[in-house]
């Protein structure tokens, strides 16, 4: 598949050639099905996929608005008092995430896009290795304030110029070992705090766009379907078992980003 890249001037299926499109519809019901059974990763599955067919800035562009809504039903769905008081335990990180995902943005087109796949591509690898050598992710917090900033901050530096903002947090709750329910509300809050002001960053940085929009928009269909479907098998399977395969993909994800960074460095 030819890859894409920016500015679009193709009219085919919002501006894709219909093979692109059909593999990024596919790409984004799967990933909003992970993210219904297992609370995350949606993101880094559209990312690593979108960066073999698209350019960064339309991968960006073309996963934000299916973040963003199917972030909405996961905040919302142990209903809007319990995702407040999220808010408010949380809102360390949360303001962190915010503030660097706005000051990250700015510089998305200026930064390498062999830095930004290596950067995402190498942790991605190393937490889901981690995770399925069956260790504990925990990190020794004295200061757990510190710890929920410092975790914010680095979040938010990546969201900006990525879209993915999550393995930060991730990292964070098993260190404070939050129960899995609270777990995944708290990524639903976060990430819809983090989804909302994405969206409007790119907005000002011309990431999203008059050409961006529809396909980010049409993408919405598959994702918010399969997360319904990823909801359905949540509530009814083991998530343990579905979470050691969803790391067995990440890991994959993340070495197709390594692949692609030192493919565009070497080029």
């Amino acid at each position: 598949m030819r890859r894409l890249d920016l500015p679009i001037h193709l009219p085919n299926m919002f501006g894709l050639d219909p093979a692109i499109f059909w593999f990024v519809f596919s790409v984004t019901a799967f990933a909003g099905f992970v993210k219904g059974a297992v609370g995350f990763a949606m993101p880094m599955i559209m990312m690593s996929a979108f960066g073999s067919v698209l350019s960064p800035q339309l991968a960006l562009a073309a996963l934000i608005l299916p973040t963003l809504a199917t972030n909405i039903l996961q905040a919302g769905r142990g209903g809007i008092g319990a995702a407040w008081d999220t808010v408010g335990r949380f809102r360390w990180h949360i303001g962190a995430v915010i503030i660097f995902i706005v000051v990250s943005a700015a510089f998305v087109r200026s930064v390498p896009q062999s830095l930004m796949y290596l950067l995402l591509g190498i942790p991605i690898v190393a937490f889901a290795i981690w995770q399925l050598s069956g260790r504990p992710l925990t990190l020794p917090i004295h200061h757990a304030r510190r710890a929920e900033i410092i975790s914010g901050m680095i979040g938010g530096l990546y969201g900006g110029i990525s879209g993915i903002w999550g393995p930060p947090l991730i990292v964070y709750l098993l260190s404070i070992n939050v129960s899995k329910s609270e777990q995944m509300r708290v990524q639903g809050v976060v990430f819809l705090m983090g989804a909302v002001v994405l969206t409007l960053a790119h907005l000002a940085s011309g990431v999203l766009n008059a050409q961006t929009l529809p396909l980010s928009a049409v993408l919405v269909v598959p994702g918010v379907a399969g997360m319904f479907l990823g909801l359905w098998v949540h509530d009814r399977l083991n998530v343990d078992q579905f979470r050691r395969w969803t790391l067995v993909l990440l890991v994959l994800s993340g070495l197709n980003l390594v692949r692609r960074g030192v493919e565009i460095l070497l080029s």
